[in-house]
């Protein structure tokens, strides 16, 4: 893509609803240019080296499967094998070069993304199906998290921290080291923020990688390729290998020379990498696996705040995200108003192409995704109600994407099992309940611990829900997203449970240290 002129403007999560017109313009200024790049026939790449000529598969846009983006190649075990013995190679010089080097590195990268926001917020859009706010988002976290894990690098001096001397005449400290060559597989539904933000702790760390990007948005995962190549990343640092789930991520974990994984997606992938990888020998294994995020409306809640939170985190990017709210327990005396207003809200959000300005939500991520929706419908409507949404949408230009409706769901029993499985798609789960208490039960009546809200105008109910949540990430009263937008520096974002693995969150304090290993130094004076 040819880089646009740069414009300074800012998109988080928390500020969906505001787009100047500079904004606004600025995207579809990027629309042509990305157009013209689409259609091509990408290699994958292992010590910088293009390798085509293999089978390909053609990325297709979820908005419209007549779009073809592009071919990319499907690698095979072999294929792997050649990229982790380059990671390993490139290993020595990488660890070893001076740490404001690497960072320099580092976040000559980041720029490089932000220079390009918009061409990549547009191929976003049209690759992942993600609304105009949503792909900048995406954009803008993937560079500050490279911004904010150099930072934490810097501010603890490389991890190095002298240790007392208690036996007199002993200089002593504690060095955290890399480990050497990491795999790192991403999830589709943050396609450039998730797969950035898991090879930066990496990379910034002194490993080296093996970069798999999710099946469904190879595209973005070439350009984080070019993003770090462009910024002069050596030869071999990052390998960037296309494929399928069942070849290339197979072989990337089964291998003996991988010291370690990063993972986002689904619970049983995640459970299985985790008990497979570490098998023969200890190696570290971050594992971000999803959740059943509840929010909790009191009797004492501001139920504008309260729908305005909860349809922005239930019905974001279609609820396929991990922290999206999938379940709401309303306390009894409210939410007959709770669940008109919410309707009323719903209604409101527009399912549109993912391009145009005011879409709110776009197309499901594949086929498999549209299929599972209406088979979830038919178990709602067999044991619940469905008030508003519930069909796909398939008239006039529709029918070449995978377009479903919002979809509130009532009634239904509080232990089906649509109140404890991840459906990962726009359906939102309402329960009544009599208590905080209760809700509190319920809300951690579940394998999962990602993120959970409150509303509440009662500063003590707000107290015990942040005592008594189990989850990783908490919110209380917020409009902008009831269980949805943590950003890089502000709040941590880890799950509990079998929501993750290691305790410690992106976006946090303490990532950047989960891809190094303590050394004690001493020596005798």
């Amino acid at each position: 893509m040819t880089t646009a002129p740069k414009k300074e403007i800012k998109v988080t999560y928390a500020s969906l609803a505001a787009g100047s017109e500079e904004m606004h313009q600025a995207y579809e200024e990027a629309i042509p240019r990305v157009q013209g790049e689409l259609g091509r026939v990408h290699p994958f790449y292992v010590r910088d080296e293009p390798r085509t000529g293999l089978p390909t598969t053609e990325d297709r846009s979820p908005a419209d499967t007549r779009q073809v983006l592009g071919l990319f190649q499907k690698a095979r075990a072999e294929d792997v094998q050649d990229a982790v013995a380059a990671a390993r190679a490139a290993y020595p010089g990488w660890s070893g070069m001076p740490l404001q080097d690497r960072l320099a590195i580092m976040r000559k990268a980041a720029d490089w993304i932000s220079e390009r926001k918009f061409d990549l917020a547009v191929l976003m859009s049209l690759e992942a199906g993600k609304n105009r706010f949503e792909a900048l988002g995406d954009v803008e976290e993937a560079a500050d998290l490279i911004r904010y894990y150099c930072q934490q690098m810097e501010e603890a001096h490389g991890f190095v921290m002298p240790m007392g001397s208690p036996t007199g005449p002993e200089k002593t400290r504690s060095v955290l080291k890399s480990w050497g060559a990491w795999a790192v597989i991403a999830p589709f539904n943050f396609p450039l923020a998730l797969a950035t933000g898991m090879a930066a702790g990496a990379l910034i760390a002194g490993n080296t990688v093996v970069f798999k990007p999710a099946t469904d948005t190879p595209f973005l995962g070439l350009k984080l390729y070019e993003a770090l190549r462009d910024a002069g990343l050596p030869a071999g640092v990052f390998n960037y290998v296309s494929g399928s789930g069942s070849v290339v991520g197979e072989a990337l974990i089964s291998h003996p020379g991988i010291d370690g994984v990063a993972f986002t997606g689904s619970r049983d992938v995640g459970v299985k990498l985790f008990r497979e990888f570490g098998e023969k020998a200890p190696r570290p294994c971050i594992t971000e696996m999803g959740g059943k995020n509840p929010a909790i409306v009191t009797a004492r809640a501001d139920l504008d705040k309260a729908v305005e939170g909860i349809a922005r985190s239930a019905f974001g990017f279609c609820g396929q995200k991990c922290s999206a709210c999938s379940r709401v327990y309303v306390h009894r005396s409210v939410a007959g108003r709770f669940v008109d207003l919410l309707l009323e809200r719903t209604r409101k959000m527009k399912v549109g192409y993912p391009l145009e300005r005011d879409t709110f939500m776009g197309p499901v991520i594949n086929q498999n995704a549209y299929r599972n929706y209406q088979e979830y419908i038919k178990v709602a409507r067999d044991h619940g109600r469905v008030p508003l949404g519930g069909e796909v949408i398939s008239e006039d230009r529709f029918q070449h994407g995978y377009y479903v409706q919002p979809t509130v769901v009532v009634g239904l029993p509080k232990d089906h099992r649509f109140f404890f499985e991840e459906l990962f798609l726009p359906i939102l789960c309402v329960a009544e309940v009599d208590s905080l208490e209760e809700a509190l039960e319920l809300s951690n009546r579940s394998e999962y611990g990602l993120t959970a809200g409150i509303f509440s105008e009662d500063p003590q109910e707000v107290q015990t829900f942040f005592d008594r949540m189990e989850a990783g990430v908490l919110y209380a009263n917020r409009r902008g997203g009831a269980t949805t937008g943590a950003w890089p520096g502000v709040q941590s974002f880890g799950g509990w449970k079998l929501s993750g693995s290691t305790g410690k969150g992106a976006c946090g304090p303490y990532y950047v240290q989960q891809f190094l290993r303590e050394q004690s130094q001493t020596i005798a004076t």
